[in-house]
This record gives structure tokens, sequence and C-alpha cells, in this order.
């Protein structure tokens, strides 16, 4: 236990907590900037552990983990569960929370009381919410009482009925403009970054030159500032996997693998095994068969007793 406390005490103190500021050098300085999906403590520890800097505890639970059929079907306590459960195992990412589908929409009072749960009781340390110049006012006011967020546009999958399915954004001229403007829009609102989702890649490289805070490109091309994906969807762990994702190990097989294993040696018995046992003192362990016998013979002698008895009473009759 020492030497664990040990090892985590020297890794904590090699790297420190990231915070907004850590992200604005990290753009100032040009390196890109690395955001990942959690949904529970162990996925959220494991991007922690990595090194990642951003983690982004994101809607795409609903259908990952949840097994919803889109993101827009999440519940903010539902949110704040996964968001709680993710902030246990981080300790030096950046957290942000994503808004859930209603909850930010009708006015930016609604927006600021749901964000403040999300930081409070989802101990985030910033939100994301999905929309463009019609979010400005919003956005604004909730950065105006301290609360960051993170701009989303391009595909927002939680309108993605309006845009007419999972599409790429921006293929013309006009909406490229158009998205450029969004941009803007949400920069001007005080946006510390915005994620740019399906969108041409000259696009995503034009609004990252012109902007003077981050961007994050899914499926947007090497020129924004940094890159996010879901984790379940780079590890292999859900069937469909998008264009834009490279699936960095196939994790599914391995796990449906493992499953097998252990079924079949259950089966056969060879699980567990010796080593798989605690063990119990030689002195404990004869008293324990002693008291055993004992009580087996007393057992024995009780029923031999009741079967006398029975015995006599049947020959009285």
């Amino acid at each position: 236990v020492l030497i664990h406390v040990l090892f985590l005490s020297i890794e904590l103190a090699v790297r420190p907590k990231v915070t907004l500021a850590t992200l604005r050098k990290l753009y100032k300085r040009r390196e890109p900037i690395t955001v990942m999906t959690a949904h529970d403590f162990p996925t959220g520890t494991l991007v922690d552990k990595a090194g990642i800097d951003m983690t982004l505890v994101g809607d795409s639970l609903a259908m990952v983990a949840l097994g919803y059929t889109s993101t827009s079907e999440i519940t903010l306590d539902e949110m704040l569960h996964h968001c709680r459960a993710v902030a246990r195992g981080t300790r030096s990412s950046f957290l942000v929370a994503d808004m859930p589908f209603g909850t930010y929409e009708t006015n930016p009072d609604q927006a600021v009381n749901n964000a403040v749960r999300v930081m409070k009781e989802g101990k985030a340390e910033a939100v994301k919410l999905e929309g463009g110049k019609e979010m400005a006012a919003t956005i604004a006011r909730l950065t105006q009482v301290g609360i960051p967020v993170l701009g989303h546009i391009g595909l927002t999958p939680q309108r993605q009925a309006s845009l007419g399915g999972y599409k790429v954004q921006g293929k013309t001229v006009a909406k490229a403009k158009a998205m450029l403007e969004d941009a803007l829009a949400l920069q001007k609102a005080g946006c510390y970054a915005i994620v740019l989702e399906a969108v041409p890649e000259p696009v995503a490289r034009h609004i990252t030159n012109v902007l003077s805070i981050p961007t994050i490109g899914i499926g947007a091309g090497a020129g924004c500032s940094g890159q996010v994906l879901v984790q379940q969807d780079m590890l292999g762990l859900y069937g469909r996997v998008p264009r834009f994702c490279k699936t960095y190990r196939n994790l599914a097989d391995e796990i449906v693998g493992a499953l097998r294993e252990f079924s079949a040696e259950v089966k056969s018995g060879a699980f567990p095994a010796e080593e798989h046992c605690y063990p119990m003192p030689q002195e404990e362990l004869n008293r324990f068969m002693r008291m055993i016998a004992q009580e087996k013979a007393a057992e024995e002698q009780q029923k031999n007793g009741a079967s006398g008895q029975a015995e006599a009473v049947a020959g009285t009759a």
C-alpha cells in the first residue's frame, strides 16, 4: 500500500492540474490539445492516467453507455450521475460536461440554473453546449457568472433530426460562411474553445486560423487546435465506427474472448485454482475440521436415536 501511495504521489507531482490557463498556454505555443470522452470512474481514471488534457463527459454516453438511440434522450440527472463518477477518477485532466438537450435552450436563466448543477453536483469545471449565434446570449450569460463554456458547432448531434441526420456540415460556400459567423459569435460570447464536428478540413482550418481561441476537431481534419474522440469508438467497443474515427484497439474482441475463457474454466473446474483462494492457518483448519466431524457425529447420533424411538413406538403398537 505504501509503495502504491508513493508512486501515486510521484505521478501527481509530475503532472500538474490542467486548467484553463494551461489550455491557453498549449494553444499559444501551438501544441495540439488532446480531449477524450469518459462516462464512469474507470474510464475517467484511464483518461487521466494517460495524460489527456481535457476529459469530456459527453452526452454520447447516452448511446455508448446507456443504450439509447440518440444523445437527446439522456436526462440531466443521468448526466450528473455519470459526471460525478468521472470526477472521482480525474485528478489532473480538465473536466468538461455536456449540457443535455432541453436543459439550456429555453432561456439564459434556465441554462445558468442547470449549468450550476453540473458544476456543483457533477463536479465539472466547464460545460459544453451545442449551437451557433443563436446561443451567443446564453453563452455570454454563463461566462458572466463564471461558468466556462466549450462551444460546439458543425454537426450538432442533439439537433441531428433537424439537420437531416448525422451529415457533414459546411460543404457549401454559404454554409461555410455561416459556420464561421457562428464561431466568431461564440468566441465573442466568451467560449474558451469550440468543438468543430464533421466539417470539411479546409473550412475547419480556416475557422481555426481566424479565431483567437482553440478549436477541437472531431471529423474536422488536422488543422484544428486539438482533437477529440469518443473513447468507445477508438477502442472498438461500440459497433459501427464513424469514418473520422481511428480504431486504436479492438477491445471488444479481446473482452469477449476473455469472458468466454472465464466461462470455459468455470465449467471445467480450472477456475478458481489454488492461487486464487485464501488459505487458513493449519491449527485453525484442524480445529475447524474437528468441529465439522463432531457436528456430523452428533447429527448422526440424533438421527439414530430418533429412528430407534420410532421403531420402539411401532413395536408397542
